[in-house]
């Protein structure tokens, strides 16, 4: 959602420091709390909203494992994924806290009235290429100990040759990486939504002086 005439009118009241002021508190305190909720024990795995599951190519071999009494290495694996996710997510915390602090009064002032999760889209642009970087190490050293994950990259070489595994499905650790991100982006998303709905909730005099503006 949009608000392109009404938005700036009621903003032309609010001034340029003020605007700048309130968005970033809104982004910071929103970003900290997506990291915090998943960066900790069963943040992924706990929550069906971000729970990584396995490879598409992979839960048809799930069903087989399971009908001969080996399912818990896919449990194991499951695990495993939604365990490295959450080890990475704290990566993201200071590098939100940046993005936050370089922004222009150009970026803030589009964020403000670009929509509902505009300033997600900001993180998104800002820090997922380097996020990724970051997480990729830690998402790696933590699926090498889980025995299916070893066999998991042979297996679906030979099936992306065979076309029968997708090529984003291909790497293991670049699919959960890229799960963790999406994850993490959908959260600090949802927590964006929940301020501009209720800017009071968020307890800073000057979210609610920005956002309620946009009321």
């Amino acid at each position: 959602m949009a608000w392109p005439a009404l938005a700036m009118a009621q903003l032309e009241r609010i001034t340029n420091r003020e605007a700048v002021a309130g968005l970033k508190a809104a982004l910071e305190r929103g970003s900290q709390v997506a990291v915090a909720s998943l960066g900790r024990a069963d943040g992924f795995l706990g929550n069906p909203r971000v729970r990584i599951p396995l490879p598409e190519s992979l839960q048809r071999t799930e069903k087989l494992m399971r009908r001969v009494g080996v399912g818990r290495y896919a449990d194991e694996l499951v695990t495993a994924m939604n365990r490295a996710a959450e080890a990475a997510v704290p990566e993201a915390r200071q590098m939100f806290v940046s993005a936050v602090k370089t922004m222009s009064v150009r970026d803030a002032k589009a964020i403000l009235t670009g929509g509902d999760t505009a300033g997600t889209d900001y993180f998104r642009r800002k820090t997922r290429p380097p996020l990724h970087k970051r997480f990729l190490p830690i998402v790696k050293a933590a699926t090498a100990k889980v025995r299916l994950a070893q066999t998991y990259d042979r297996y679906a070489a030979k099936g992306l040759a065979l076309g029968v595994v997708k090529k984003e499905h291909a790497d293991l650790d670049e699919y959960v990486t890229q799960k963790a991100l999406d994850g993490l982006y959908l959260t600090v998303a949802e927590e964006e939504k929940k301020i501009r709905k209720d800017p009071v909730r968020a307890g800073s005099s000057i979210i609610k002086k920005v956002f309620g503006a946009l009321r």
